[in-house]
């Protein structure tokens, strides 16, 4: 009978002969400190892992109070103060800030102790300015949901400024009221450009009668008419003569205008880069009293042709040279606002009756 032969897996090596017990021993240790190592490592990166998924977005716990407590901090500089204005308790206010510290991870509040007013740090400033955007947003979207549930009814908040107050609001009104009868109309007029668009933003008007260009910000306009600016000089001067007068050609008279405007700032922007200086001596924000100081012999108006009074014997209206980019009128909203079917009819009725307008006017 033939001896056993060995059969050999080709795959596996065969034992080095030469090695000691003691090697293999040694080599066992080795293998097994590397895979507890091993283990370890990994173990350690599943927890970093873990670690990174589990842990909550500090900041996903900043409330819309933590922003109004923060608010009334800086403009009252107490927080006694400030607790009286939002209608909470001291405490409650110091806890509000304090929550909110805790979660940004940064000192906001400014706290010297004593009688002295407390004040915001510079990431109390930087983080009130976002507050702001965010509760204008949420005042926005407060009015969306009453226009939604107002349908057809309501109220409607347009904001305006005097010469479109005068010549070209009547007669949408006047259109706007007859086709919309449940409609309550509530007209305002802001004193500058900022509070104007500070406005809209905030949801504290629907639409504006604005003078592009727009600001930065969530707006959306359409322009309904343009006109151009004039010079309005006394009735009885030398320049009433003429058809036409650059600021060259002012002399003694002192120039008067608006208080600046966003057209009116690209019409300085022109002029100066064709060489003027136009350096004020006076301005209102009253159209009219711009004219009367005109008829009074006081100075010479820089005006858009839609605020000159029609009728008015005491002054003249010229052109003005070199040519300027006209005035461009236009009805400003909220651009992610919802817009009602009657904000939308009031825009579409406002661009009619501002181009009947624009035809009427007699360019000097």
């Amino acid at each position: 009978m033939p001896a056993p032969v060995d059969v050999v897996d080709p795959r596996v090596a065969p034992p080095d002969e030469s090695k000691r017990p003691d090697d293999e021993h040694e080599d066992d240790q080795c293998d097994f400190h590397g895979l507890i190592v091993a283990e370890q490592v990994l173990l350690g990166q599943v927890e970093v892992f873990m670690t990174t998924i589990t842990q909550p977005d500090q900041w996903l716990g900043v409330e819309v109070r933590h922003f109004a407590a923060l608010d009334a901090v800086a403009r009252e500089g107490s927080f006694g103060r400030a607790a009286d204005r939002l209608g909470y308790t001291q405490s409650a206010v110091s806890q509000q800030i304090a929550t909110l510290e805790k979660l940004v991870g940064e000192t906001l509040v400014e706290r010297p102790g004593g009688p002295r007013a407390v004040s915001l740090t510079e990431a109390g400033k930087l983080l009130l300015r976002h507050a702001e955007a965010i509760v204008a947003r949420l005042d926005a979207a407060k009015a969306d949901i009453a226009a939604l549930r107002a349908g057809e009814t309501g109220t409607l908040r347009v904001g305006t400024y005097q010469s479109i107050g005068a010549r070209v609001l009547p007669g949408v009104m006047q259109r706007f009221l007859r086709d919309w009868p449940g409609i309550e109309l509530g007209l305002s007029e802001p004193g500058t450009d900022p509070e104007l668009y500070g406005a809209i933003e905030s949801g504290e008007l629907d639409l504006a009668f604005c003078s592009p260009p727009l600001p930065d910000g969530p707006f959306e306009a359409l322009e309904v008419m343009s006109d151009p600016y004039v010079l309005v000089v006394p009735g009885d001067s030398p320049l009433a003569e003429r058809k036409s007068a650059s600021l060259d050609d002012l002399g003694d008279h002192v120039l008067i205008g608006s208080n600046t405007c966003a057209s009116g700032l690209v019409v300085e922007d022109e002029l100066h880069d064709r060489g003027y200086e136009v350096d004020y001596g006076f301005r209102s924000d009253d159209n009219g009293t711009l004219q009367g100081l005109v008829a009074a012999g006081f100075g010479v108006a820089l005006m858009p042709l839609l605020a000159v009074a029609p009728g008015d014997d005491r002054v003249k209206a010229i052109r003005l040279v070199p040519k300027v980019p006209r005035r461009v009128v236009a009805v400003v909203w909220h651009r992610d606002r919802h817009r009602s079917p009657a904000a939308r009819a009031f825009v579409e009725i406002a661009r009619d009756v501002a181009a009947d307008v624009e035809r009427e006017l007699v360019e000097p």
